[in-house]
């Protein structure tokens, strides 16, 4: 096998607005339609109005927040698998794999993405995991909240667009003290429900957790269940039998859907031809990729290129 290393498309916040707004959206709110001279570096504001209706698989080297006040869609992080409703939160960090599709035509919410450096004057970049839980490794990225926690979310927000189209003195010190009100509101509701209290979980149910979090990681250069039995100081047939008893699906399953979303990302943000990308993601030949995408998904690799084109 030809080995080079893959790349997932890892998006900046400078070159991130192609692959989530739509052209011509007319909508005033936040980054939208925003003025050069009202630009805050490291920090943008959306509504849900204009959004691309499916987005990802990718990275992005920033954080990302999530408010779902209407409808509802699909997120995944990693090999987790989620569904916004109306309260929803959700939160990525720099580098995680996301995607957001099946967007319902009532949704309606707001998002938010800050660079890792942009709270330095509040929290230091190495600290936010640790402030708020649900940044962290071993945290729940997706939660909802009460329709009161909503409405001070809500409102913080008003308060950050009216801060944005305004030029005023402060403006980004302001930015950055609402944008820490937010998450502490967010992290205020993840300790109110125990979510910062790890579940009563079986010894098999936290192996099964650890070796999907270990695989969202290394699946580009570990593609054998026994990397991961290995980093787990278990055998590759006891790892085995616990992901299957207890997902229903099998290990090597995992590591074959996580280079599923690397090979959907490839194909969607670049443009390197079908052959590239197969040899790219350690492929034998061009036939090799196609038989695994199409076993995965039911489509071949130039079709799905072509609808999302």
């Amino acid at each position: 096998m030809k080995n080079k290393k893959a790349d997932i498309p890892r998006y900046s916040l400078d070159r991130f607005r192609p692959v989530h707004r739509q052209d011509g959206s007319t909508t005033p709110f936040g980054y939208n339609q925003i003025g050069e001279v009202k630009v805050i570096d490291g920090f943008e504001l959306y509504s849900s109005e204009g959004l691309i209706s499916s987005t990802g698989p990718l990275k992005s080297a920033f954080y990302r927040i999530s408010i779902t006040v209407y409808g509802t869609l699909d997120m995944s992080i990693g090999l987790e698998a989620y569904k916004h409703q109306p309260r929803t939160l959700s939160f990525t960090s720099p580098n995680q794999i996301f995607s957001k599709n099946n967007i319902s035509r009532d949704a309606f919410g707001y998002y938010i993405l800050f660079n890792p450096d942009f709270l330095n004057d509040i929290l230091p970049a190495v600290k936010v995991a640790e402030e708020f839980p649900f940044y962290d490794t071993t945290g729940t990225p997706v939660f909802q909240i009460s329709d009161q926690e909503l409405s001070s979310i809500t409102d913080l927000i008003i308060h950050m667009d009216s801060e944005l189209q305004q030029h005023r003195t402060g403006r980004e010190k302001a930015m950055k003290m609402y944008l820490y009100l937010l998450l502490l509101e967010a992290k205020r509701s993840y300790e109110r429900q125990g979510l910062e209290i790890s579940p009563a979980t079986s010894d098999h149910h936290a192996l099964v957790t650890r070796f999907r979090k270990l695989v969202s990681v290394h699946y580009l250069a570990k593609r054998q269940v026994s990397d991961y039995a290995q980093l787990l100081s278990v055998s590759p047939n006891y790892l085995n039998r616990v992901i299957k008893d207890t997902t229903g699906s099998t290990a090597s399953a995992s590591i074959k859907e996580m280079l599923l979303q690397e090979a959907r990302s490839l194909l969607r943000y670049t443009d390197q031809t079908i052959s590239e990308i197969a040899y790219k993601l350690d492929f034998s030949d061009p036939a090799s990729f196609n038989r695994f995408f199409r076993t995965l998904t039911a489509e071949t690799p130039l079709t799905y290129r072509n609808r999302h084109h």
